[in-house]
């Protein structure tokens, strides 16, 4: 593109992250009931020699596929048995179990569309080498998107060394889902703050007066049955009931196998009935002041109809907490947290308006109000909208906070500002040129003309920035931060 951008000298890695059609997952192959029984029917009537025969040559074709292809068919058939409500094949031989479950298995290319939308922070467990040196182990993270624009998040990890430069760790082509840790026990009001949030608790509010201040699902299953028992329930209250259902699947917890690498985990949405999305999570390692560090991600869900603002929560990258976001500040997408606490409260840049830039704090990292505005679009690249890149980066001289900027044609720039760090609702400094614009190698993908960014690492004196071109697949550049300051432009307050 011949936009002038800023003179920040940037030297791009050799590296291109495209997708990768191979790596599949596997998910629960759902029908209605009518035609689960048809399907069990047609199966079971198959004599015993050609049941073994099928699921022998089944097993043959996708076991270097899975790790554990039988469990995958064994779970899958309890689901199954659990969604009919019937004990009648609890006796059947495990092979007629594993070959039904078969049956409603379906594999699903994660990374058939894109690979876009990165972060990078330190990984947890660093090696002996980084430890003694310079070098830096890392973790990035990618929105995956296949069939049907499911998007999940996933993960690589490689190895930078003292400028910056990053060399990959070999990618396993197996992909695993995590287990669902399902919470015992849910909040009544932060439901009832989110439900408000969102108009809906009015319509709901006789449910919530039969449940306990903390409550489990079937609690609330049996609350909900007696609410609709005193009539025809309208169409908004029903519009409400599948809201309150959709947010209780929105927060559980997940885990990985402590022996997969960190290549083989997807964080995938949990049913196209509840989340298509898990939309571009902003990764950043969070200090809690006593040398340990959690890691978080807000991030957006979509269901193909509503967005809900969430939080990944982990501190090994194997185990995570998924958490909806409350208050009148959990409104919109793009929300990046501080990796510290600010004058002793948690703090989050935010794009509220879908239009400009603004930061929050908070008590609670689930609970955010207030926004107040820091960055309107100020240069003909940013004109459309403003919004962060990631994280805040903490350095000397203030926040670094890198931008994109939506300008002519819908073109995505990254730009950069600098927040008082003291004050970061103050801008110091700021480019006025972009700092990444696309190349035009970048500009054709699935959405043209976009460079996009979830965040970058300060690495000694250098910047790690990971960037997606036109949300299709992405790359990694590096500069120097002091080459950075030099460009920035004073901003009279």
């Amino acid at each position: 593109m011949n936009y002038a951008h800023s003179k920040v000298r940037i030297y791009r890695q050799k590296l291109s992250f495209l997708p990768d059609e191979s790596r599949v997952i596997t998910k629960l192959f759902g029908l209605n009931e009518s035609r689960i029984n048809k399907v069990f029917d047609r199966v079971l009537n198959l004599s015993d020699k050609d049941k073994n025969r099928i699921l022998e040559q089944v097993i043959l074709n996708f076991k270097d596929r899975h790790k554990n292809i039988k469990r995958i068919f064994k779970d899958n058939f309890d689901e199954i048995i659990r969604h009919l409500n019937v004990t009648i094949y609890n006796d059947l031989s495990l092979e007629s179990k594993l070959l039904l479950g078969a049956y409603f298995t379906l594999e699903y290319s994660i990374e058939s569309a894109a690979l876009f939308n990165p972060s990078i922070v330190p990984h947890p467990f660093q090696t002996e080498a980084a430890i003694t040196g310079k070098n830096l182990k890392v973790i990035l993270s990618f929105r995956a998107v296949g069939e049907g624009h499911m998007s999940s998040v996933v993960f690589r990890s490689g190895i930078l060394d003292e400028e910056g430069n990053i060399q990959m760790d070999s990618i396993s082509h197996l992909v695993e889902m995590a287990k669902i840790i399902h919470s015992v026990e849910y909040s009544k009001q932060d439901f009832i703050m989110k439900l408000s949030d969102m108009g809906h608790y009015d319509l709901v509010k006789p449910i919530f007066d039969e449940l306990l201040d903390a409550f489990t699902t079937d609690e609330l299953d049996e609350s909900v049955r007696r609410f609709k028992e005193k009539g025809t329930l309208t169409k908004e209250e029903e519009t409400a009931i599948d809201t309150l259902y959709w947010i209780i699947r929105s927060n559980y917890e997940i885990e990985f196998n402590e022996e997969s690498d960190i290549s083989e985990r997807a964080i995938f949405p949990r049913s196209t009935t509840d989340i298509r999305a898990i939309e571009d999570a902003r990764f950043v390692a969070y200090s809690n002041g006593d040398g340990s560090y959690t890691y978080y991600a807000p991030y957006t869900a979509f269901n193909g109809i509503s967005i809900l603002p969430q939080l990944i929560e982990t501190k090994d990258f194997y185990r995570f907490k998924i958490k909806t976001m409350t208050g009148p500040g959990s409104q919109n997408k793009g929300m990046a947290l501080f990796p510290r606490k600010i004058n002793g409260k948690y703090a989050m840049i935010s794009r509220n308006d879908n239009e400009n830039l603004f930061l929050m704090y908070s008590d609670s990292l689930n609970y955010w109000e207030n926004p107040v505005l820091i960055r309107e679009p100020k240069y003909f690249w940013e004109f459309i909208q403003i919004g962060n890149s990631g994280a805040p980066i903490k350095t000397k001289k203030g926040w670094l906070l890198l931008t994109h900027g939506v300008g002519p044609v819908r073109t995505y720039s990254l730009g950069a500002i600098l927040l008082d760090l003291k004050d970061p609702s103050k801008v110091i400094a700021e480019l006025q040129e972009p700092l990444l614009i696309p190349r035009e190698a970048e500009r054709n993908g699935y959405v043209p003309n976009v460079v996009y960014s979830c965040g970058a690492l300060l690495h000694n004196e250098w910047i790690v920035l990971p960037y997606a071109a036109s949300d299709t697949r992405s790359g990694v550049v590096r500069f120097k931060l002091e080459d950075l300051m030099q460009q920035m432009v004073p901003v009279s307050t």
